[in-house]
């Protein structure tokens, strides 16, 4: 759900951000939500940055590891 926001900007900033926009074809609102969705997605770990070191490695003579190779492989 889209919902609206006040800033509260430079007014330099204010007319170079409108002709960018308009430039690109854009809003001035799907710019902003575009740059700050790209910022906050670098802040997230990727996947396998979040779980990097978690698990462990079955060791190789476990009797449950074992018993998975018989079943699957």
């Amino acid at each position: 759900m889209k919902q609206k926001i006040n800033l509260t900007l430079d007014g330099e900033l204010i007319t170079r951000t409108k002709r960018y926009a308009r430039k690109k074809g854009i809003s001035v609102s799907a710019l902003i939500e575009s740059l700050l969705s790209g910022a906050l997605l670098k802040d997230e770990k990727r996947f396998s940055q979040k779980w990097q070191g978690k698990f462990k490695l079955a060791e190789k003579d476990s009797v449950r590891l074992q018993k998975l190779k018989e079943r699957y492989l």
